[in-house]
């Protein structure tokens, strides 16, 4: 599609994006957007454009829920044809549901992902899979599963673009919110935002339009979320102050006030050792290392401490393990005890809510960022909240108490 073409079809907002999937500068592309963003119809025009531009090419188009279809991308796939001006060159297909480049006979597979095991038999007669849409992205149960399909169609090939579009959910907790902003730290992989306010208002309507603005003036928090794609919370998210983002070697080089914290797994649970530096000037930790392990031996973790630590720093542990401390410092490892009491939970917490930031590179230390993320309080049915923190999916958090613990401490506080 040439420059001048496409304000026909895409969105300004969207026409950087398009050159980059043009110049195959990347593979996986989040594209996320609030109503109205058209990010669903700038994935259908790139699906289509794809599969014509490459004669080897055809592609998956994928919901979760198999009837949604017909009714949504079908719908907008033929939409983008006939702004192409390209509708008589594809034949619609009812069942299965596909779409037919007449020309070549290559194929559009729209299919429901019900069951993801069905998908191991879709293949193309000519060609491979080499475009994949995952609409509404977020009804998927997780990254896990958008990964196994990915396995399975991703083949016969060297060169594939995956596009994943949704409106994001309100809480940051969510696993798509979580996995576009790790998504945005990765190689070949592009994240993109759109909202209403890109689009042409007369492909909108004027009823489009007013109905945000009444929204905007009467609940604002609603409007951020529902027409600008944002993630405002639910309102239950313990730490609000929480960022994701890189960082990077140069950045760790200059930190001078690492503090480290263990937390003791046992069973089902994990060992949990971290380091983060505190600045205090700013008000805020920057949590970089991570060593998260169920069933981890002593030498084990005494290894991964000295390869992080190798100046043998102190390392802050909860007291309530007095014997497998004692393991490491035989081992050589400076353990500290981290005195647990009444009150410390909730002062540590709160402590943790007042900084300006924590600050977590979410592929360094995936795990605490799901934990961070994730962290809520418990709803009491009626549309509030239970008081008192709840005490599951924490460790990683306990970890990151205990090695503030001396900066935290107050008077009449044991920990």
């Amino acid at each position: 599609m040439e420059e001048r073409e496409l304000s026909a079809v895409l969105a300004p907002s969207f026409h950087a994006l398009h050159r980059m999937i043009r110049r195959g500068e990347a593979t996986h592309y989040w594209m996320a957007g609030g109503r109205g963003s058209g990010k669903s119809s700038a994935a259908s025009v790139e699906v289509l454009l794809s599969v014509m531009r490459h004669p080897e090419a055809n592609a998956a188009v994928l919901r979760k829920v198999g009837a949604t279809l017909r009714d949504s991308v079908l719908g907008q796939l033929l939409w983008a044809a006939g702004a192409l001006g390209v509708r008589e060159l594809w034949e619609a297909r009812l069942s299965p549901l596909e779409l037919i480049f007449r020309p070549t006979g290559q194929k559009i597979f729209l299919r429901g992902v019900d069951d993801p095991r069905k998908l191991k038999s879709l293949r193309a007669e000519k060609g491979y899979i080499r475009c994949i849409w995952y609409e509404e992205a977020d009804e998927f149960s997780g990254p896990g599963e958008l990964r196994s399909i990915n396995q399975s169609l991703m083949r016969g090939g060297e060169e594939f673009t995956v596009f994943y579009t949704f409106n994001p959910p309100k809480s940051p907790a969510h696993w798509i919110n979580r996995e576009a902003a790790r998504a945005a730290l990765r190689p070949g992989t592009a994240v993109h935002r759109s909202d209403y306010r890109g689009m042409s208002p007369e492909w909108l309507g004027e009823a489009f339009l007013a109905e945000a603005e009444r929204l905007r003036e009467e609940s604002p928090e609603a409007y951020a979320h529902e027409y600008l794609g944002e993630a405002v919370g639910t309102g239950g998210e313990v730490f609000p102050n929480v960022r994701l983002r890189r960082i990077g070697d140069g950045e760790k080089a200059a930190f001078c006030r690492v503090k480290r914290g263990i937390d003791w797994g046992y069973g089902a649970d994990p060992f949990v050792y971290l380091a983060a530096e505190y600045d205090k000037k700013r008000r805020r930790v920057l949590l970089y290392h991570e060593f998260y392990r169920r069933r981890a031996s002593y030498d084990e973790i005494a290894e991964e401490i000295r390869r992080e630590n190798p100046l043998r720093e102190a390392v802050a542990a909860e007291s309530a393990e007095p014997r497998s401390n004692d393991e490491l410092r035989a081992r050589g490892i400076r353990v500290v005890p981290a005195k647990k009491g009444p009150g410390s939970v909730e002062h540590g917490i709160s402590w943790l809510q007042n900084l300006a930031e924590i600050v977590i590179d979410p592929e360094r230390c995936p795990n605490a960022a799901r934990e961070f993320s994730g962290y809520s309080l418990e709803p009491d049915g009626e549309g509030g909240f239970r008081s008192g923190f709840p005490d599951r999916d924490n460790h990683c958090i306990d970890a990151l108490r205990y090695g503030f613990e001396r900066e935290m401490r107050k008077p009449g506080i044991s920990f």
